[in-house]
């Protein structure tokens, strides 16, 4: 193998570009060339290919977002699109791929891999850390964190006037950042799309508060089955009916994709990049290089997409016993 290319697709995360630069720095290592493909599938359609040099990724490692941009592509998911990618990269003679992204940037990278046979390495680049195969995601760790100082700040607010904060973080299928929130923010609840919400015992909790706590922190994922922290705000405020407790709702939205990626996600995101083009080196493909119990893996696509990543059930009890 002479040339690869990197990418970056779907939401982006901090550490994206710690992982390119792992990608393009191994790859200069190993004496490959290497390509960076702009704005993710749809880049790579319309041939928004550059080499890249060492110096390409200089001063990048503490930067959020990603240098080569991320994008959306409802073209890639026809046939004739995958065909004009695949054209693309013959054109520039590249003859392997790491796609950073995540369940959307896998499945792309499936079907092109099962059609056309380049073989492809993803890297688990998104904050919801709900993919299989790693014991966490690139972006996750940095996204709690920044949620989590909100929510500190928030609770300040909340206990100098006695109120009830409903904090909505993201999370639309997943509520792994809302659990490590919750507990590392101290919240009295925390609703997630994996459990379904006691709506009855949080107003239960809320009409006793006076007896105990002067003020709440409530945690939402944006996908729990009972909606939105707005949604959830109301239904409750009009079951408890007391004229003395004020609600508000805050919702962190996409501060929590931005911000210098933490040391945990900078050293991920590096560790996957190079475990992505030795992968690629040593005859892996159509599978995501991750990182469980400390070592690296390499799963399957397959089951990457297919496969439900669990919660931890420690950590649903832990909210339970530390609220209250």
């Amino acid at each position: 193998m002479k040339k690869i290319a990197v990418f970056t697709s779907g939401g982006d995360a901090p550490g994206m570009n710690a992982c390119i630069r792992a990608v393009v720095r191994t790859a200069i290592f190993k004496e490959i060339e290497v390509y960076g493909i702009s704005y993710g599938y749809d880049g790579m359609i319309n041939g928004n290919i550059k080499k890249m040099q060492s110096h390409s990724v200089s001063n990048i490692i503490q930067r959020g977002g990603t240098i080569l941009k991320s994008a959306r592509s409802e073209e890639f998911r026809t046939p004739e699109g995958r065909k004009r990618a695949y054209e693309q990269l013959k054109k520039h003679e590249i003859e392997g791929i790491v796609a950073i992204g995540g369940d959307g940037t896998f499945t792309g990278a499936k079907i092109f891999f099962e059609e056309f046979g380049i073989p492809t390495i993803g890297c688990p680049g998104t904050i919801d850390n709900d993919i299989y195969g790693t014991d966490y995601t690139i972006g996750f760790d940095t996204a709690v964190n920044t949620a989590l100082e909100a929510i500190d700040k928030i609770r300040d607010t909340a206990a100098a006037h006695d109120r009830i904060f409903f904090i909505e973080v993201m999370g639309r299928d997943s509520g792994y950042i809302a659990l490590e929130c919750g507990i590392g923010g101290g919240a009295e609840f925390v609703m997630i799309p994996e459990t379904e919400t006691d709506l009855k015992s949080v107003v239960k909790s809320l009409k006793n508060l006076r007896k105990s706590k002067s003020s709440s922190i409530i945690v939402v994922a944006e996908g729990d089955d009972e909606g939105g922290a707005e949604e959830i705000m109301q239904k409750v405020k009009d079951k408890v009916n007391d004229p003395e407790k004020e609600f508000k709702v805050t919702t962190l939205g996409h501060i929590q994709r931005g911000g210098n990626p933490t040391a945990r996600d900078r050293v991920l995101a590096s560790r996957c990049g190079m475990a992505a083009v030795e992968g690629l080196l040593n005859g892996h493909s159509n599978c995501m290089a991750g990182v469980v119990n400390g070592e690296v893996v390499y799963t399957p696509f397959a089951d990457c997409i297919g496969k439900t990543k669990q919660l931890k059930e420690d950590h649903l009890k832990l909210i339970e016993i530390l609220s209250i």
